[in-house]
């Protein structure tokens, strides 16, 4: 059973799109060491204005207000440098990159999260492959597909305060596009 943690639909009101300007370079954030290795603090919410908020160990999309607006889950990020920087390969992780995004393989791969800093994984290798995710920009909104599982997006459900899952398919029951901008 899930608890609808938002109190109702959106409001009308717009969120704010992220700026080119407040997005970070791959040129400039792959050349500095693993020990300097800057963790990048962003809001991230699907096209339909659904927040990620945690709930039973899962990352979850709803429809935050009020007072559950400080339920949101902030996104940090670090490039993965053992993949080719114009992919800009990624790694996800919430609660100040303390647990990681992890893309399990096979026919159906699950998307799950696990107790591994993003920062031990920033440094990259082949086992970093299903924490990474490829990041892609198209008319003022953000993709990102699987490294593990090439052609797997990340994706929210259509319905409010479902988990955060993976998808070929992009539709109206799957949304793949996202807004993600800098805190």
């Amino acid at each position: 059973m899930h608890r609808d943690l938002s109190g109702g639909q959106a409001s009308g009101t717009p969120q704010s799109q992220p700026m080119a300007d407040q997005e970070a370079h791959p040129s400039e954030i792959h050349e500095k060491p693993a020990a300097q290795m800057k963790v990048f603090k962003y809001r991230l919410w699907d096209v339909a204005q659904k927040s990620l908020y945690l709930r039973n160990n899962q990352l979850v999309a709803g429809y935050l207000q009020g007072p559950n607006s400080a339920l949101e889950e902030k996104i940090c990020w670090v490039p993965n440098r053992s993949f080719e920087r114009e992919k800009f390969p990624i790694i996800l992780g919430v609660q100040d990159g303390r647990r990681s995004l992890a893309c399990g393989t096979g026919t159906l791969p699950a998307l799950q999260l696990e107790d591994v800093n993003i920062t031990a994984l920033s440094r990259g290798g082949e086992e970093t492959t299903r924490f990474t995710f490829f990041r892609s920009y198209k008319d003022g909104m953000w993709r990102f597909e699987s490294a593990a599982n090439p052609g797997w997006l990340l994706c929210t459900s259509a319905q409010s305060n479902e988990p955060l899952g993976l998808t070929t398919s992009p539709d109206a029951a799957h949304i793949v596009d996202f807004y993600f901008q800098l805190c």
